[in-house]
């Protein structure tokens, strides 16, 4: 008779191991394991050659002069590196020389990225070809204001992009609890904007008492397209991967419908079926492990997937600690979301990005406690956050099954920041 079961959880570049007793165990859940196009060059050839919504790559970049290229940074597992090598050598092929080209990297309020980063992520090739530069959200004179939109938010811009004759966004789409699912838009807001404009996205995120993660029409995700509009961004080229950053299909076109195609698709592969929420759910912050300004995506998921008042313990390791270029965070965390809403509301944040987030962190803590494994946080910037620390994620489950009783149900999410948990009953 089984009575315990034995669990891998990626950590980072390593694994972390966990005993669970069989008899509370509702499942380990990830990612579908769907199988990746055997040549991505190829793939990317033949989305360029489908246009979903818009012209052909050719006739978008008629009379262009310069051109520049949002792409994600070293935080997403986009294939740039593969992905992009194509399109430079399409968009030659059209009479765009490389010396036309720039690459933004759409880090949003991220740090910059460092050469040796932007090597492995973009590869030789790309380095060697094309103009790489890291957006500065901080740095007003590489920003064009372009006032509010219909909904009120205040735009600012990269400067360089906004100047650009075409530009079109890479990135991939995943489910994200600020505007539904990461991609399309998203490559421009946050990702190229200035500070303003992306706390006052992602403070309309958390107007709502929980996030919008998987919720495809939403207020943010609307807001996103009309920045994206507005800035000139039409067109994008995104992939849906599998849960090893693998492709499974790319998808070239329209900013709205092509991003609109892939999120269907990005459904069936991050979406998993669980028969009932649980007491305890146990998450890994793969692939989100640099900074818990990345891991705190596992939050989300984990909430949709436990019972109110139940427990969610983060197995993160965070090297870089709580978030690089948002260190003040931690002057908040402790506070419930009503008082961080009050302290936006008066103008005593200077940071509302982080604000944003603070909310949001709070939203879940009032619902769920949450425990963290970290070797990045250590046990007093966990306090501050308000989570409980452990070493070991045994110690945290242990733990966890003392307080919630002998029966307690626990749920296994391998994947946590690229899943969208759906509670089914069975039958």
């Amino acid at each position: 008779m089984i009575t315990n079961v034995s669990v891998t959880l990626p950590y980072g570049k390593e694994t972390v191991h966990v005993n669970i007793p069989f008899r509370n165990l509702i499942g380990v859940y990830s990612p579908k394991d769907v199988s990746p196009v055997s040549d991505v060059r190829a793939e990317v050839m033949r989305s360029l050659s489908s246009p979903i919504g818009c012209n052909p790559l050719g006739e978008l970049l008629k009379g262009a002069g310069s051109v520049v290229i949002v792409a994600d940074d070293n935080t997403r597992l986009t294939p740039t590196d593969k992905i992009i090598p194509v399109l430079l050598d399409e968009m030659n092929a059209t009479g765009v020389t490389d010396s036309q080209i720039t690459i933004i990297i759409a880090l949003g309020t991220h740090r910059f990225m460092t050469p040796e980063e932007i090597l492995r992520k973009f590869g030789r090739e790309v380095v060697n070809r094309v103009v790489i530069k890291n957006h500065d959200y901080k740095n007003r004179s590489e920003l064009v204001d372009l006032g509010t939109t219909p909904n009120g938010t205040h735009v600012t811009i990269n400067r360089e992009t906004f100047a650009a004759d075409f530009k079109i966004g890479v990135g991939s789409i995943v489910p994200h609890h600020i505007p539904g699912f990461s991609g399309g838009a998203k490559i421009v807001q946050p990702g190229i904007c200035g500070e303003e404009t992306t706390a006052e996205t992602h403070l309309l995120s958390v107007r709502a008492l929980r996030s919008y993660l998987g919720v495809t029409d939403n207020p943010v995700r609307t807001e996103l397209n009309s920045i994206a509009r507005s800035v000139g961004l039409n067109t994008i080229l995104n992939t849906v991967l599998n849960r090893n950053g693998e492709v499974v299909q790319a998808f070239f076109g329209d900013v709205t419908a092509a991003f609109n195609q892939g999120v269907a698709l990005s459904k069936t592969v991050y979406s998993v079926e669980i028969p009932e929420e649980a007491d305890i759910v146990l998450s890994s912050s793969y692939p989100c492990d640099l900074e818990f300004w990345q891991a705190h995506k596992t939050l989300y998921p984990s909430d949709l997937a436990v019972k109110a008042g139940g427990i969610i313990i983060i197995a993160t390791p965070c090297h870089e600690g709580v978030a690089v270029t948002h260190k003040d965070i931690l002057e908040v965390t402790h506070k419930d979301a009503c008082g961080i809403r009050e302290m936006v509301s008066c103008k005593q944040l200077h940071d509302e990005v982080a604000a944003a987030l603070a909310i949001a962190w709070a939203q879940v803590k009032e619902r769920e406690s949450v425990y963290i494994v970290s070797s990045g946080i250590c046990s007093d910037d966990a306090n501050k956050l308000g989570f409980r620390y452990f070493s070991t994620v045994q110690d945290a489950l242990d733990s966890a099954l003392r307080e919630k009783g002998k029966n307690a149900r626990i749920t296994v999410l391998t994947h946590a920041p690229d899943m969208l948990p759906v509670i089914r009953p069975a039958g």
